[in-house]
């Protein structure tokens, strides 16, 4: 019998499907190649992309027709940009405080749910490697989880190191900008949303309670590195690992691709759950392109 006739579970959530691309129906085929590679997993490290968190409301970058990148021209802030400018600043966190409500509200699907059942009651997670900062891991109930990217639920100081709750930090702008008000209902990965750019003159930006420093949330903006300590976690994590399980990942960004080379290299067992196409199509055996809030409770 396989693990998961031995358990059953009814997830209740609720589904989100505006920004979860066209897809096919899972084919029985697909049901019985991914159950048998779990099945045959003793350690299994799993990476999990933005795909698996468009069924809570959050959308992701590339998926086509609803991704960030293919509905408008969205340019990502970048790292340098952050730290040098004061309006890049003041617009990151007007556009954060706006999006907060909304962002961190959201909650675990059924992807979410079924990996914590992996890791808890199955026994077969090694480590859970996200490169999403929503969260939605730790409020689904994982334990062993290593946020790649880091997460939007934490704020540190750029001079002092000081860290922060996201939640302070939220109480501190009402405080400081009580008449500032957005609509809107354009949410990004990472709490960001558009607002209009002529309110943003007025709004001020948080900034460290002992030393006056820039605050940043602490998540790897684009053109920053994933800090060397987490990148050696990683791949002694790979390493301990005998199987690799990708979902909802394009694989786009090497902190992520490298884990696919790392494992193809000391010849693990490799499978992925994506809606479109992927970095890695031509070097993972199993590629089932699926949506997997959908595929994965049917295991």
């Amino acid at each position: 019998m396989n693990i998961f006739g031995k358990i059953r579970v009814t997830y209740l959530y609720s589904i989100s499907s505006q920004f979860v691309p066209k897809h096919e129906n899972v084919s029985e085929e697909h049901i019985k190649a991914l159950r048998s590679f779990i099945d045959n997993a003793q350690n299994i490290l799993v990476l999990t992309g933005a795909g698996i968190s468009t069924e809570s409301g959050i959308p992701d970058y590339r998926s086509e027709n609803v991704g960030l990148y293919q509905k408008r021209n969205y340019k990502p802030i970048q790292h340098q940009e952050f730290c040098s400018s004061f309006k890049i600043r003041q617009r990151y966190w007007a556009r954060n405080y706006i999006g907060w409500y909304n962002f961190s509200r959201c909650q675990p699907n059924s992807t979410h749910f079924f990996l914590r059942d992996l890791e808890l009651v199955h026994n077969k997670v090694t480590s859970l490697v996200t490169q999403n900062v929503d969260n939605l891991h730790y409020k689904a109930g994982s334990k062993k989880v290593i946020e790649l990217h880091g997460t939007a639920y934490q704020v540190i100081c750029l001079n002092c190191k000081a860290n922060f709750d996201r939640h302070s930090i939220q109480k501190k702008l009402e405080y400081q900008n009580p008449l500032f008000k957005e609509n809107t209902d354009v949410l990004r990965p990472d709490g960001d949303v558009e607002i209009k750019t002529e309110s943003l003159s007025s709004f001020i930006p948080p900034t460290c309670d002992y030393c006056g420093g820039i605050l940043k949330p602490n998540i790897v903006f684009f053109g920053d590195n994933v800090p060397r300590q987490q990148v050696n976690l990683v791949r002694d994590k790979v390493s301990e690992s005998d199987s690799l399980l990708i979902l909802g990942s394009t694989v786009q960004v090497f902190s992520s691709y490298r884990i696919v080379l790392q494992a193809l290299e000391e010849n693990k067992k490799i499978a992925m759950v994506n809606i479109g196409p992927t970095r890695a199509d031509e070097q993972v055996k199993l590629k089932i392109s699926a949506r997997c809030g959908e595929i994965l409770p049917l295991l």
